[in-house]
């Protein structure tokens, strides 16, 4: 199968996903600004979540560059993944409309961290299919964030139990971590040039 097919694929979806993100976040009947306070945490989340998932679409993107041929598994770990990004509007709308409590920000937790297995068991497929020498395996090296990023999911979702604000902060902390821009898969296409 071409890989452009699974790229535009993906691509959809995500678009849907923030779409249909946005879409939750109501109006306010009133045209002042302290109108606008009782849709201030649905509109936190969203920002969050916006940004988890342009991190996903931005690290899918660089990823499916190293692609060369796509087989069954690596469709269904595709697949796999999109299934854990397809509930980021579910709970995002959760934690927006509860106010951070602790179970609607443990189950966002729970998201993020399948989303996280999910790419990478995508990410591990990629691998296994093109060889250990292939320019993902190149590009992911040890893989620091890749490892930390559960890590601290579950410490998120633990630290529920005392305050879904500790885990509003773990997640914003993981969110900043995948900021900074990750040049590994750029860096390999260009000595490849070389």
């Amino acid at each position: 199968m071409n890989k452009s097919r699974v790229e535009a694929f993906s691509d959809g979806v995500l678009a849907i996903i923030i779409t249909i993100m946005v879409l939750e976040i109501k109006v306010p009947h009133g045209s002042e600004p302290e109108d606008l306070k009782p849709v201030i945490p649905v509109i936190l989340s969203y920002v969050l979540s916006f940004i988890y998932i342009a991190i996903y679409w931005n690290n899918h993107h660089h990823m499916m560059h190293t692609v060369k041929k796509v087989t069954g598994d690596i469709l269904w770990a595709n697949l796999h993944l999109l299934f854990w990004l397809s509930l980021v509007p579910f709970v995002t709308g959760w934690i927006g409309e509860n106010h951070f409590m602790s179970f609607p920000m443990a189950l966002y937790g729970i998201v993020l961290l399948m989303a996280a297995i999910a790419y990478y068991i995508l990410q591990w497929r990629i691998m296994k299919n093109h060889g250990r020498d292939s320019l993902l395996a190149r590009a992911v090296g040890k893989d620091i964030k890749g490892k930390i990023s559960p890590v601290l999911y579950i410490l998120a979702i633990v630290s529920c139990l005392v305050s879904g604000w500790i885990a509003g902060g773990i997640y914003i902390l993981v969110a900043l971590i995948w900021l900074v821009p990750d040049k590994r898969i750029e860096v390999i296409f260009n000595e490849k040039e070389e």
